[in-house]
């Protein structure tokens, strides 16, 4: 089933996600949803509180990263995967720009810069834990996306110029003045 993606402005956004456990109502089907959501709208991840579920759980499918000839970023084997009650265990000191967007803020980009490789702990939709190092591509996304469970956006990472030369385009998607592709729910204020 496809979810409406919130869109900057919506409070789930900025909050920090509360754990997940294997009792959750329907855990399986909204991961499920979650999955439909993401490929409908063409993105490459995708986290809970993206379609209004205050709660640790992402996933990410790096297949979908158009892969630029030329490219000088890391690149990993891509892989699918559900995150669940991830906890980010360390990276590493090395910066890596790259340009990022977010389907909860369409149509805006920008350069990003983050440790190229992190170490992160996660529980799969079975339950089962894992622990792994993620390098390129693959970090990045987790990342990008861990950065939604804690309540952070990617345009908070951007340099204060690049903020301040969006700030308008920001304004109006929170008002709901953009087309996507994909359903969007916007904030009304109350």
């Amino acid at each position: 089933m496809l979810l409406p993606v919130y869109a900057y402005g919506q409070p789930v956004l900025k909050k920090v996600s509360v754990p997940v456990d294997p009792d959750y109502p329907d855990l399986q089907g909204l991961i499920a949803s979650m999955w439909d959501t993401m490929y409908h709208a063409d993105g490459v991840g995708i986290a809970a509180p993206q379609v209004g579920y205050g709660i640790r759980l992402f996933v990410i499918d790096t297949e979908q990263v158009d892969r630029k000839k030329g490219s000088e970023s890391p690149t990993d084997i891509p892989f699918k995967q559900v995150f669940i009650n991830a906890e980010m265990l360390s990276e590493t000191e090395e910066p890596w720009t790259y340009e990022e967007g977010c389907l909860s803020i369409p149509d805006i980009r920008g350069d990003v810069e983050r440790p190229d490789g992190i170490r992160i702990r996660w529980q799969d939709e079975n339950f089962q834990e894992h622990e792994a190092e993620f390098t390129g591509i693959n970090a990045r996304v987790i990342q990008h996306e861990y950065d939604h469970i804690e309540g952070v956006l990617f345009t908070e990472r951007l340099k204060p110029l690049k903020k301040r030369l969006i700030q308008r385009r920001m304004e109006a998607i929170r008002q709901g003045k953009v087309k996507t592709d994909y359903k969007m729910r916007f904030y009304n204020g109350r």
